[in-house]
């Protein structure tokens, strides 16, 4: 039976390309990809891909961009990034806390989006 294998590229949108790539380039400190297709920037994210678009539905209509939806990046430091994010005067939703996948918290971007962080486990190198 045909199947899903799980996420592959997230994508959101937003009528302002150029205050994305600032927002996600210079705050948050994600790195723009070298290609993008017209309309798009496409950050080099790791596993899955991540981009922001010009819209292709009517953001006007709503209130809450993403409502019910949940974006989760991994971090290395979800305390810093936090720091380095109030430091650059982002939105925070509410602080680092204890959760199900280590330390994590959410921060609005300009656009409406609420972006959840959490701190990947680095794995333990063994010496020989």
């Amino acid at each position: 039976m045909p199947h899903l294998t799980g996420p592959d590229f997230i994508g959101i949108q937003t009528e302002d390309l150029e205050a994305a790539r600032s927002f996600y380039s210079d705050v948050v400190g994600l790195k723009a990809a070298p290609h993008s297709p017209p309309g798009a920037i496409v950050f080099d994210t790791k596993p899955i891909p991540f981009a922001v678009r010009t819209p292709v539905v009517d953001l006007g209509a709503t209130d809450r961009l993403g409502w019910g939806v949940a974006i989760w990046f991994g971090c290395d430091d979800a305390d810093a990034l936090h720091d380095h994010l109030v430091e650059q005067g982002a939105h925070i939703e509410f602080s680092p806390k204890e959760g199900p996948f280590g330390r994590y918290f959410a921060f609005c971007d300009p656009f409406g989006y609420t972006i959840t962080a959490h701190t990947i486990a680095q794995p333990h190198s063994t010496s020989v």
